[in-house]
């Protein structure tokens, strides 16, 4: 499979945030005619933030072909939220969607009472809602930007967590998407960089704070991922050799960290909690 994923150069693309998957080129593989599942996740209840696209809609699609239902909490990309919820259901899996920011307090605990009523649980949180933008100059990251990524990158992550926690029995599992920028900061990405570090130390804390409930947590730390994010944020030369700098010379596609994000929600994980697991193409992450 790994020989067949595009290399850079990638075809010349821009897109206005938070972009969209259909306008992509090459269109991201989420593991549509790849991922099988094994009933390692049946009958869980998962919530997964950011899961209309990109690393969510992979994860989302693995967990259903396990077994799972989801819900998928999304901003504003109406058509790749019902594509992921499309690919849910054809895992005759239950899929809810809610619209709505992350940033708001209030929004987080009420995509957690909907998984509640309508899942009637939560087994697994995904908090891998994200949001980047690439400055060069530090006097250009304004007051607004610095409050907006960490609004979504650290502090929505903080109010899913807490509500969930109450909804959440032994065994359970709670999953952060952090970033190889947690350990490897790139400087034109110095407001999100900084979450992904913060993101880093979150789950570390958390998961000793949690272990006497038996909530396992952990991160998954991916490198370079061809999602809507990247030519939504970045500029045209840095999507064109988007992943060069990696030992595998490319981008990693969404589709090849979904087995991570299963590996972890696996109840047979169960002395797995604290732990970063790198997706990064050879890239170090120590």
């Amino acid at each position: 499979m790994e020989a067949g994923y595009p290399r850079p150069p990638y075809p010349p693309q821009q897109q206005a945030m938070p972009g969209r998957t259909a306008s992509m080129d090459p269109v991201p593989d989420h593991g549509e005619n790849s991922y099988k599942g094994s009933g390692r996740l049946a009958d869980k209840r998962a919530v997964i933030t950011g899961g209309d696209s990109g690393i969510g809609r992979a994860v989302a699609l693995a967990y259903a072909r396990e077994g799972a239902d989801v819900l998928i909490a999304y901003l504003s990309e109406d058509d790749d939220a019902r594509e992921t919820a499309r690919l849910v259901q054809a895992a005759k899996r239950k899929a809810v969607l809610v619209r709505g920011d992350v940033r708001q307090a209030a929004h987080c605990r009420a995509i957690i009472d909907r998984a509640v009523s309508e899942l009637g649980g939560i087994d697994i949180l995904v908090n891998n809602a994200a949001h980047q933008a690439s400055f060069t100059d530090l006097q250009d990251i304004t007051d607004e930007e610095w409050d907006l990524t960490f609004g979504v990158n650290i502090h929505a992550m903080f109010y899913l967590t807490r509500a969930a926690v109450p909804h959440m029995k032994p065994g359970a599992s709670i999953i952060n998407t952090a970033s190889i920028n947690s350990d490897d900061p790139n400087p034109t990405l110095l407001p999100y960089a900084t979450t992904k570090g913060a993101i880093h130390n979150f789950t570390a804390g958390l998961a000793q704070l949690l272990a006497a409930k038996g909530i396992r947590v952990n991160a998954v730390a991916p490198g370079p991922i061809w999602t809507p994010l990247i030519p939504s944020t970045m500029p045209p030369d840095a999507v064109r050799t988007f992943g060069k700098n990696t030992p595998m010379k490319r981008a990693g596609q969404p589709a090849e960290l979904a087995t991570a994000y299963v590996m972890l929600a696996d109840p047979l994980s169960s002395y797995v909690s604290g732990a970063t697991v790198a997706v990064t193409g050879g890239r170090p992450f120590l």
